[in-house]
C-alpha cells in the first residue's frame, strides 16, 4: 500500500521541504499486481496483469537515472515480496547506481530468513509495513486468501528482527470502522516497539460524519503523543511530516506497470481506470513534457471514476491529516533544534 499524501504543502525549515517535495523525481515499480490478502479498505486491483521482470526493473530504473537524474525508486503492488527474487534484482542494481534511495512497501506475510538476510545487505533501503495495530484490528480487516494463516501472526514472528533495521517504518493504516481506535492501535504499535510512522487514513472510502469526528479525536490523542515524546527527548518519527503530493493516496511520478507501460501515476492500479493514463512503455517511453501534460489530468481522472461522497470523504480525511501535520510541525522543529538526531529520521 502507498505512503499517505498530503495536498498542501505546509512544510519548512531547512531539508523538510525538499524532501517533501521528492514526489517529483520518483520512479515507481509495480513489481506485481498480484496480492495474498484482500483488505477490506485497499482500493486496487489485485489480479489480471503479469509480473514485472528483473531485466525490465533494471531497465526502468537507468531509464529513470537517465531522464531525470534519480531520486525516490518506490516498490509496490500489489504484494512485491511475492517477487523477492524481483526486489532482490531491484536492491542489487539500485545499489550500484548513484542519486537514488529505495523504499519497499509490503504486507508483512512474506518475510522470511532470506528476505531479512537481502534487507540486512542493502541497509540504506527504507522498509515500510502497512499495519492496523492491535491484532483486533489488524486481522479483522486484512482479510487472507484461503490457505493464508492470519496476517498479524506473520508480522509478529519477524517483528523483533524488523526493529532491528535502520530504516524501518509502519505505515499505520486506519479505516472508518477503526477510526475511534486509531490511538489506542498506535498505543500498541508503540508497545510492540515501533518508533518510525507514517499514518494513512481509508482514502476513496465512503466515511460518516461521525467516523470523520472519531478520526480527528484520534489524531488529536496521536498529537500528542508526538508532542510528549518530543519534549522527552524521544525518538518518534513521522514520515507524513515530509510528505506530500497533487494527489491523496496514489503516488505520482515515473510509474512502471508490472506490464511495462508507463503512466503519471500509480493510479492505474484503481479498477476503474484500467489503461486510461498509460503514455508509453518501457520500449517507447514519454518525454518529460508529456509525462507531465498526462500528470496534470489524473484529478479531472479521478473525479470521473470516484463518486462525489467518495471524494469529498477523501478530501475530508486528508484535511484530518494536514491538520494533525501542521500541528505538530512547531513541537517538532523545536525537538530537532534541541535533538535533531532523535526526531530526524534515517527514513
Amino acid at each position: 500500500m502507498a505512503p499517505t499524501v498530503r495536498t498542501a504543502p505546509t512544510a519548512s525549515g531547512d531539508g523538510v521541504r525538499a524532501r517533501a517535495d521528492r514526489w517529483r523525481a520518483a520512479l515507481i515499480l509495480t513489481i506485481t499486481r498480484r496480492c495474498n490478502l484482500r483488505c477490506a479498505y485497499c482500493p486496487t486491483v489485485k489480479d489480471g496483469v503479469p509480473d514485472l521482470s528483473a531485466d525490465d526493473a533494471r531497465r526502468a530504473i537507468d531509464l529513470f537515472v537517465a531522464r531525470y537524474g534519480g531520486g525516490d525508486i518506490k516498490l509496490f503492488g500489489g504484494e512485491p515480496l511475492l517477487r523477492p527474487d524481483i526486489v532482490g534484482a531491484v536492491l542489487t542494481h539500485a545499489a550500484n547506481v548513484s542519486n537514488v534511495s529505495v523504499y519497499l512497501s509490503t504486507n508483512g506475510t512474506r518475510f522470511d530468513a532470506g528476505i531479512l538476510d537481502l534487507l540486512r545487505a542493502h541497509p540504506r533501503v527504507t522498509l515500510t509495513l502497512s499495519m492496523d495495530g492491535a491484532p483486533r484490528d489488524h486481522d479483522g480487516l486484512r482479510r487472507p486468501l484461503p490457505g493464508e494463516a492470519p496476517s498479524f501472526a506473520q508480522i509478529e514472528r519477524w517483528l523483533p528482527e524488523l526493529l532491528r533495521l535502520p530504516r524501518f517504518v509502519v505505515t499505520q493504516t486506519v479505516a472508518p470502522s477503526t477510526a475511534s481506535r486509531a490511538a489506542a492501535n498506535f498505543r500498541a504499535l508503540r508497545a510492540m516497539g515501533v518508533v518510525r510512522f507514517n499514518l494513512l487514513p481509508g482514502y476513496y472510502l465512503p466515511w460518516s460524519a461521525a467516523q470523520l469526528s472519531a478520526l480527528e479525536g484520534s489524531f488529536d490523542a496521536i498529537a500528542t503523543e508526538f508532542e510528549r515524546d518530543w519534549e522527552a527527548g524521544g525518538r518518534l518519527y513521522l514520515r507524513n511530516l515530509y510528505t506530500r503530493a497533487p494527489t491523496p493516496f496514489f503516488n505520482t511520478g515515473f510509474v512502471v506497470d508490472s506490464d511495462r507501460t508507463i503512466h503519471p501515476s500509480n493510479l492505474v492500479l484503481a479498477e476503474a481506470v484500467g489503461d486510461r493514463t498509460a503514455v508509453g512503455t518501457l520500449d517507447d517511453p514519454p518525454s518529460a513534457e508529456v509525462l507531465a501534460e498526462a500528470a496534470a489530468r489524473v484529478p479531472g481522472l479521478l473525479r470521473e471514476v470516484y463518486t462525489p461522497e467518495v471524494l469529498a470523504s477523501t478530501a475530508a480525511v486528508d484535511a484530518v491529516l494536514t491538520r494533525l501535520c501542521d500541528r505538530l510541525y512547531p513541537a517538532y522543529f523545536r525537538a530537532r533544534a534541541a535533538r535533531p538526531s532523535h526526531v530526524s529520521g534515517a527514513a
